[in-house]
C-alpha cells in the first residue's frame, strides 16, 4: 500500500455525475464504450473511453449515477481523446463494476 497525506488526496477530483451519451468503441484496442458523463453546471459534460462492456450496454448507461475522477490529464484513445477516468472495482474475472451513490447526490458533488 502507497499511503498518502490529506492534502494529496484532496487534490484528487472524484465527482458525481450521469450518463448522457454511451455509444460501442470499435477502434479501442479491447471492448469498451465511448462515454459522456454531465457533471453539473461547474464542470460540465465531459467524455471518456471505459472498459465496462461486461456489466453494461450502452442503452443501461443513460441516466446511470456514476463516480469520475475529472482533473486527470486528457488522453487520446485511438483517436478518441479522453477527459475523465470512469471508476469503478473490478469483479472476481476482472470485469469493471461502476462506483456509484446510493442514495443519489446532486450532480458534480465531490467524493469526501
Amino acid at each position: 500500500m502507497n499511503i498518502i497525506t490529506y492534502e494529496d488526496f484532496n487534490r484528487v477530483e472524484l465527482r458525481s455525475g450521469t450518463v448522457v451519451k454511451a455509444e460501442p468503441f470499435p477502434r479501442a484496442q479491447k471492448p469498451a464504450y465511448k462515454v459522456w458523463v454531465d457533471f453539473g453546471p461547474e464542470i460540465g459534460t465531459k467524455q471518456t473511453s471505459a472498459q465496462i462492456t461486461k456489466h453494461y450496454t450502452p442503452e443501461g448507461l443513460i441516466g446511470r449515477l456514476v463516480v469520475g475522477c475529472v482533473n486527470l490529464a486528457p488522453r487520446n484513445i485511438a483517436g478518441f481523446m479522453s477527459e475523465f477516468l470512469l471508476v469503478g472495482f473490478a469483479d472476481a474475472n476482472g470485469a469493471i463494476c461502476l462506483i456509484t451513490a446510493d442514495p443519489a447526490v446532486p450532480k458534480g458533488q465531490k467524493l469526501n
